[in-house]
């Protein structure tokens, strides 16, 4: 299936000279989303994942069936002041800007295998303040997997040492 016809480019979202990745065509497609959930989760199933971290909003969207479909927990990064309960905090650089992310103190046990999902790789920023935090919580990083990667970013280079594993790269 050709999922990057399902992506559309939307310029200057969220500021001007971001090229946005929209993935809701690919979401709304039910064949597509079954087959990308199915993809992403292939090169897993005979591995040990305790738990899925996925990253706040549309990591959400592909990590919690990923989730299901490897029988693996699901832990939740946010955006600071979100999550209802004590957290681990790190900051980081995004394409336009900085923000801070949480995890809740207990969404990682020391020694679980841990597979970070998120849609989009681009400057690196959110995956390694993921990578930061479940380390941070003793957690063992087995890979890192997105939907697509925009490689002109330079992401891959702040998460070096990595597996990194994505169905496209843009």
């Amino acid at each position: 299936m050709n999922y990057q016809s399902f992506i559309r480019d939307i310029p200057d979202f969220p500021k001007k000279g971001i090229v946005f990745k929209d993935i809701t065509p690919l979401l709304s497609n039910a064949s597509a989303f079954k087959q990308i959930v199915h993809d992403m989760a292939a090169p897993f199933r005979k591995e040990q994942i305790d738990c899925i971290v996925a990253i706040e909003a549309r990591g959400y969207i592909l990590g919690a069936p990923i989730a299901y479909e490897l029988g693996s927990g699901l832990a939740l990064v946010r955006k600071k002041g979100k999550l209802p309960w004590k957290t681990l905090e790190t900051e980081y650089s995004l394409e336009y800007g900085s923000a801070t992310l949480e995890i809740h103190c207990d969404a990682i046990k020391p020694g679980q295998k841990v597979l970070i999902v998120d849609d989009i790789l681009a400057t690196g920023g959110t995956l390694k303040a993921s990578i930061t935090l479940v380390e941070q919580l003793g957690g063992s990083v087995t890979a890192l997997l997105v939907l697509a990667e925009l490689c002109s970013l330079g992401g891959k280079a702040q998460i070096n040492g990595y597996r990194l594993m994505s169905l496209l790269e843009l």
